[in-house]
């Protein structure tokens, strides 16, 4: 089979490998969709030789992309039991894996481990840009007959994080949340809030993302170049500000205004990877009894109560993607992917 390998300086190449053989606990996966993520652009991008700097380890050789899989389970190891996952399975990828006996991994967190590199999916490991993946069975997470596999590839990364980033804010329908970045994340924030009940503020510098989360169920759009976003959302919200914010956008303006847009006793909760934030812990934090956390993606009990969530109340998560691509279209797929020409891609199979 032939599967696309990010080569670095902006090139990638569909490089053959032998098709995949599960071992006794694994299961191989006939592929159905395949997502195109933001952080995908770091191994697209990065000068050949230069180690990854998303803190994942480091392959010891040619690796397969893609960490938003979802596909047909289609033989299983021996050891694999019948009632985990079986053939013919519709099923997503919780693309970590761990130590599988800490508590991180016993409670569906693999990608917390502490005692031994985590395997990754698409970055350390084969991901699921190919028309096979071998997993280890326990990352298998059944999908919803209701769900397109489109849906589960976005589940399966951008819209699951903001799913769980949403439950811990513990969003209902009494509150106003912030959303920082209308990206694919914010935007799947901005639909899944929404659905949950919310009053929607959305921000964004890109007017073109700021008027598409309108779509998506925002009810006030704020684009920070053009008014001062911590005095609009207090306008909005009676002088209170925010019941809760998120920052998708890892931008240290945004995030700072994610805090300081929120409410006295409000959360704050940055999903955006990397950069930095400076804030004034007195006023900004200490004397609003401010809750700001950080949260990274989420466990495989989060990714299958996501995908429920999305089947129960209807929600059009396949409308966050813009472009569908075919395997042979991988090198002008990422082309306008990098160059920012396109919202948010998948491969079908």
């Amino acid at each position: 089979m032939e599967g696309i390998v990010f080569l670095g300086d902006r090139k990638l190449t569909l490089m053959k490998f032998p098709d995949p053989t599960p071992g006794p606990d694994e299961v191989v996966l006939e592929m159905k969709a395949s997502g195109m993520c933001g952080s995908d652009l770091v191994a697209y991008r990065k000068p050949p030789g230069e180690p990854f700097s998303n803190g994942m380890p480091t392959p010891d050789g040619p690796v397969i992309a893609g960490h938003e899989p979802c596909g047909v389970v289609v033989a299983v190891g021996a050891s694999v039991d019948p009632r985990q996952v079986k053939p013919g399975d519709r099923v997503m990828v919780h693309h970590y894996s761990g130590c599988r006996a800490c508590e991180h991994c016993f409670t569906g967190w693999p990608q917390l481990c502490q005692r031994v590199p985590i395997a990754a999916y698409g970055s350390s490991d084969h991901g699921g840009h190919a028309p096979y993946m071998k997993v280890p069975a326990h990352t298998c997470v059944i999908l919803p007959e209701a769900l397109s596999f489109r849906a589960g590839a976005a589940i399966s990364c951008g819209t699951g994080t903001a799913y769980a980033a949403l439950a811990r804010l513990k969003v209902s329908g009494r509150d106003t949340v912030v959303i920082f970045g209308q990206g694919p994340v914010g935007l799947s924030a901005t639909q899944l809030a929404t659905a949950m009940g919310a009053r929607v503020i959305a921000l964004d510098t890109n007017e073109e993302r700021l008027l598409r989360s309108r779509d998506f169920g925002a009810q006030e759009l704020i684009n920070p170049l053009k008014e001062d976003p911590i005095d609009r959302v207090k306008e909005l919200t009676h002088g209170r500000g925010a019941d809760f914010s998120l920052d998708t956008s890892a931008s240290p303006l945004a995030r700072a205004s994610a805090v300081r847009c929120t409410k006295v006793w409000g959360s704050a909760c940055f999903v955006g990877s990397g950069g930095q934030v400076t804030l004034n812990v007195g006023p900004d934090m200490l004397r609003k009894q401010m809750t700001v956390f950080g949260h990274w993606t989420f466990s495989t009990v989060g990714q299958a109560e996501c995908a429920e969530f999305v089947a129960d109340h209807g929600v059009d998560v396949d409308a966050i993607f813009t472009n569908d691509f075919a395997l042979s279209e991988a090198e002008s797929a990422y082309e306008v992917f990098d160059a920012g020409k396109i919202g948010k891609g998948v491969f079908l199979m």
